[in-house]
């Protein structure tokens, strides 16, 4: 009893330096005299004890409310809450690293028209993990990296393939070393190739070291040409590989993020990431319910047959489609400085109508941030991320055989579904605003070009006639809104994080499910509109 006694009184003398401030005013009383405590006065320690453990206890609650009570009469207690965070030692924390930028040194630019020999370091950091940050996971999309890259699985990618599709391409891109290289073989519409390639360099800029060796074929042109009945059969060689912005069912081309994500200087189209936070704003202009109550369209429709049909579904004498069409003369607009082209200002419908042109069309992205319910005229090509929206979660379908009918049907169903009708349209600004945001798009390009480097079968090598490309040689000899577009979609200099993680490969049984509800959903809604336009008969 005594050693447990002097044990006691030793882990309260030394050992406890939380409350090393008590011991002479509660504690010492008990051990001034050898003798044993009296039974009342144990019953304080205990209570003493007792009381200190519950303090300490209140300590480590994660949150409380304290409630101050000041003055009287009829003045509301104030309510403070407080939260506290709780802080894991386990690891010594990092030093944050200091912000690396590269900036824009157009002095050398203009002069030499060559690139610095520092441009980008081979190596940036140390760590690849960037400090233990953990990447979310890819959206959905980026699963149909594996499909586009599929063919070449078993055969590799080697440099006759290579070779083989440039019979159509615009140019050779050659990334070594993190460099990018350039040949071309004939010049895009407008400035597509241009800013393609303003892109391929961003992206070596966001990730500088990170891009592997790769030699690849790019065609700007939008339809897409490598067929897949060409490549069919027993004796059948694998297909060229062939880089461009969209591809259909019947086709292997391989689809990238097309140039209006860096801008479109020709038609004033902003690049992607300020026009976004644009178009977010435009959409708290006027609530769903405030919006206009049709379905509207602007573009240019002499370039496809399907849009000069979608003409005859404007409002005439004869009959009120629930549509508004318009077409676009881009040489005026051009003229009166694109004051009626603003796409943030076009959020003031309920429904928008996304039609393709002479293929698919980049419209597509700024119609689905809209909030509106995209009336989707069924599409024949898709780009790298459309293959991701369900029908009538993300968009509503309409038929491209009868089009002005399945528009009447689809605004009048709206207008009678009101709530199923927002939900849609917000479905798809939040898959814009959310999964479609340019670091996704960056990260997209990422794996896409680091899975296609894992495929080639050689090691790439400059070719004699290439030029290299950095941003002082694009940039800096620009002028107009293609130098303003360049610097405003500058990447400053290297995220301080991992791309996304690659999510994996559908199984087999997994796309053919997915591809069933879509076609399912898009059946059911056929089957809706044929009903309402046979009870519209019976009524009339």
């Amino acid at each position: 009893m005594r050693e447990n006694t002097q044990g006691l009184q030793r882990y309260i003398w030394y050992g406890s330096s939380l409350y090393g401030h008590l011991r002479d005013t509660i504690w010492l009383p008990f051990f001034k005299t050898k003798k044993l405590p009296s039974r009342s006065s144990l019953l304080l320690f205990l209570f003493l004890l007792f009381f200190i453990g519950a303090f300490t206890a209140t300590r480590f609650l994660d949150a409380g409310t304290l409630t101050f009570i000041s003055g009287s009469g009829t003045t509301p207690p104030k309510t403070i809450s407080t939260t506290r965070t709780h802080v894991y030692p386990a690891e010594i924390p990092r030093k944050p690293r200091t912000k690396i930028e590269f900036p824009l040194n157009c002095s050398s630019g203009n002069r030499t028209r060559r690139c610095p020999a520092n441009y980008y370091p081979t190596k940036l950091h140390s760590q690849d993990d960037h400090d233990g940050q953990y990447s979310a996971t890819c959206p959905d999309y980026f699963r149909w990296i594996h499909e586009d890259l599929r063919p070449w699985r078993e055969t590799g990618i080697t440099r006759d393939l290579v070779e083989r599709a440039k019979k159509t391409a615009n140019f050779r891109l050659v990334i070594v070393d993190g460099r990018a290289h350039v040949e071309r073989y004939r010049r895009a519409f407008q400035t597509r190739d241009v800013f393609t390639q303003w892109g391929i360099l961003q992206l070596l800029r966001r990730y500088p070291g990170k891009i592997p060796d790769l030699d690849l074929m790019f065609d700007c042109v939008d339809w897409p040409v490598i067929k897949s009945s060409d490549y069919n059969g027993p004796n059948a060689t694998a297909p060229p590989p062939l880089f461009r912005y969209c591809k259909d069912d019947a086709t292997l081309d391989i689809v990238f993020p097309d140039w209006s994500f860096w801008g479109w200087p020709e038609i004033n189209i902003k690049p992607w990431e300020g026009l976004l936070e644009e178009l977010k704003e435009g959409n708290k202009r006027k609530t769903w319910m405030e919006r206009e109550a049709y379905a509207y369209w602007k573009g240019n429709p002499m370039v496809a047959a399907t849009r000069m049909d979608l003409l005859k579904c404007n409002i005439s004498d004869k009959h009120d489609w629930g549509a508004r069409v318009f077409a676009q003369d881009w040489r005026r607009e051009s003229q009166q400085g694109y004051k009626q082209s603003d796409l943030a200002s076009q959020c003031i419908h309920r429904y928008k109508i996304y039609i393709e042109g002479s293929a698919w069309s980049v419209s597509e992205k700024y119609i689905l941030a809209c909030d509106s319910v995209t009336l989707v005229v069924k599409p024949r090509y898709f780009d790298f991320f459309t293959r991701s929206l369900m029908p009538v979660h993300h968009y509503w379908p309409v038929r491209d055989d009868d089009k002005c009918r399945s528009i009447k049907f689809a605004v009048d169903w709206g207008n009678s579904h009101k709530q199923k009708a927002q939900a849609i349209g917000k479905a798809a600004s939040d898959f814009i605003q959310e999964d479609m945001k340019m670091d996704y798009v960056y990260d997209y390009m990422f794996h896409l070009l680091s899975e296609y480097a894992k495929l080639m079968r050689y090691k790439p090598t400059v070719p004699r006639k290439a030029i290299e490309l950095c941003s002082e040689t694009m940039a800096c000899p620009s002028e107009g809104l293609q130098k303003k577009f360049m610097t405003e979609s500058m990447v400053k200099g290297p995220i301080d994080a991992s791309p996304c993680t690659m999510p994996p490969p559908y199984d087999p049984l997994a796309l053919h499910s997915l591809l069933s509800r879509k076609a399912n959903s898009i059946r059911q809604v056929e089957l809706w509109e044929k009903k309402y336009w046979e009870n519209q008969t019976i009524h009339n």
